[in-house]
């Protein structure tokens, strides 16, 4: 407070609360950009509010995405499972060397 004050100087300040200028002129140049959340709490509410719609019409839309991947991978097994083992083997073979084989640590 004795910084937003303005009654003493900066070093005096920081030197009675072992801290440094720096950090004292960046605390208040925090402060300063955030004021306005303790002055006009439905402006910072309303912001909040609308990156909360955004995220969440995203997590919609990415829901959907695994969704139809999900559906799509459990098609893809039923269809593999239902091929002759003559037709699988054709059908992997040729790809088996794009596939890496490597685990990797994390599994």
């Amino acid at each position: 407070m004795e910084l937003l004050k303005n009654e003493r100087p900066i070093s005096e300040i920081a030197s009675a609360n072992n801290i440094t200028p720096q950090n004292l002129q960046g605390w208040k140049k925090i402060f300063l950009d955030n004021a306005v959340i303790a002055m006009e709490p439905s402006k910072a509410v309303k912001e909040y509010k609308e990156d909360l719609a955004q995220a969440q019409e995203e997590n919609e839309m990415l829901t959907k995405l695994v969704g139809k991947v999900t559906i799509e991978k459990e098609w893809l097994e039923k269809k593999l499972k239902s091929l002759a083992s003559l037709d699988k083997k054709n059908i992997l073979e040729p790809k088996l060397k794009e596939i890496s084989l490597a685990i990797s640590a994390g599994c």
